[in-house]
């Protein structure tokens, strides 16, 4: 390797793991977990009469869980492209007045 990385030589990189998406994914998919976990192991009889018989943790749970597959399918198909160069007109993009 001649020492060279990628944010030596300019060229862009992905956010990967620092994409806000991938944090949005993190928390919705442990908390839908959590949900399906405790739909799984049992509601109680309770629980069941103030949701009609439905069991919403589950379904809740279930339904977090592909949404979080979701986030992290789009963080992978488009991903954010960090430009690791300023332009030679000015250092924030604008052009430099003359």
């Amino acid at each position: 390797m001649s020492g060279t990385h990628d944010h030596d030589s300019g060229a862009p990189h992905k956010a990967g793991a620092f994409d806000i998406r991938v944090f949005i994914a993190s928390l919705i998919g442990i908390y839908g977990v959590v949900l399906v976990i405790c739909g799984i192991i049992g509601p109680s009889e309770a629980e069941l009469d103030k949701s009609g018989g439905v069991n919403i943790n589950l379904y809740a749970g279930l339904g977090m869980t592909v949404v979080a597959a979701l986030f992290l399918l789009w963080a992978r198909l488009r991903p954010v492209v960090v430009p690791t160069q300023t332009t030679a007109d000015g250092d924030d993009g604008r052009p430099a007045e003359h």
